[in-house]
């Protein structure tokens, strides 16, 4: 059985390619996953974020845990996570992730966050606990970790640095040019900066960085942001379709052909990075545990 993803894209635009096809979710290993994580009062980004290949990472029992709540300080044009005034910390979250891993098994645990800009770490702390208990309890388990920009706050970054993950995944998400719509909070030189950084504190800490594609820029911006990336000695790329999560965020300008992800793997390849993930429904975890040994 397969989903047309239909309900993530303009009603303009809602004949979707061919290569748009996924497994539908609902087989025993998503059942399961799903309930440990009501369970265990953790949120996965899988959820929050509407990604299509929902079905099958979890039916492998792979998710990106997202720490730190569901409800983000801010209002990027491209994503469906919710946004509010987050209440509170939950101190006792990073033990609880590190139990989902055990029971889970998981030989790559990926974690993200929501921003949290009113916190003066912007939740670096929680990052570093949440590295450490995974460590505690399965010493096994590669650990990636996928961050926001913490607004500049270079001490958080060493935060996070210091607890020593495996991957340390920053985005960029999309050209400078359309940050104005997509991330209005947020700095493109500053986060090329954040990648810069996180290279020099720990050498030994592959980084990682992600694009979406098809959101109105050009070829040339593409290529030109993954240059601006690649010198900041990034290690690993994603670069995936952008998909509308509903009629309120930015809309899709245009569906990017699988030849044409090829043709920008193999540029990025050419510049320099170790591993690429250039596909129409890649996302930034998406065969994350695959890119280890690009590091």
């Amino acid at each position: 059985m397969f989903l047309q993803i239909e309900n993530q894209i303009p009603r303009r635009n809602r004949r979707l390619p061919d290569w748009f096809r996924v497994p539908a979710p609902g087989n025993a290993g998503y059942r399961e996953l799903k309930r440990l994580m009501r369970e265990l009062d953790l949120h996965t980004v899988c959820e929050s974020a509407k990604c299509p290949n929902i079905g099958e990472c979890w039916g492998a029992g792979t998710a990106t845990f997202m720490i730190l709540g569901d409800i983000c300080t801010r209002s990027c044009g491209f994503c469906a996570v919710k946004t509010g005034r987050p209440q509170g910390l939950d101190t006792d979250e990073p033990g609880r992730v590190a139990e989902a891993v055990v029971r889970l098994g998981l030989r790559h645990a990926v974690v993200t966050s929501v921003n949290r800009d009113e916190l003066p770490d912007g939740g670096a702390s929680i990052f570093a606990a949440t590295i450490r208990e995974i460590r505690r309890l399965r010493p096994e388990t590669r650990v990636e970790v996928l961050i926001p920009d913490f607004q500049g706050n270079w001490p958080a970054l060493d935060t996070v640095m210091s607890a020593g993950p495996d991957i340390l995944n920053h985005n960029v998400e999309t050209p400078p040019r359309l940050y104005r719509l997509m991330r209005p909070q947020a700095n493109y030189a500053q986060s090329l900066e954040l990648l810069r950084r996180a290279g020099i504190t720990n050498p030994g800490i592959p980084t990682k960085s992600g694009i979406m594609v098809g959101a109105g820029e050009t070829v040339e911006e593409v290529y030109q942001t993954i240059d601006d990336i690649a010198e900041q000695g990034t290690a690993i790329l994603t670069v995936g379709q952008y998909l509308q999560p509903s009629p309120a965020h930015v809309s899709i300008s245009r569906f990017y052909r699988p030849e044409e992800f090829e043709k920008i793997r193999l540029f990025a390849e050419m510049r320099g990075f170790l591993h690429v993930e250039s596909g129409p429904l890649v996302r930034s975890s998406y065969h994350a545990a695959s890119q280890v040994v690009a590091g």
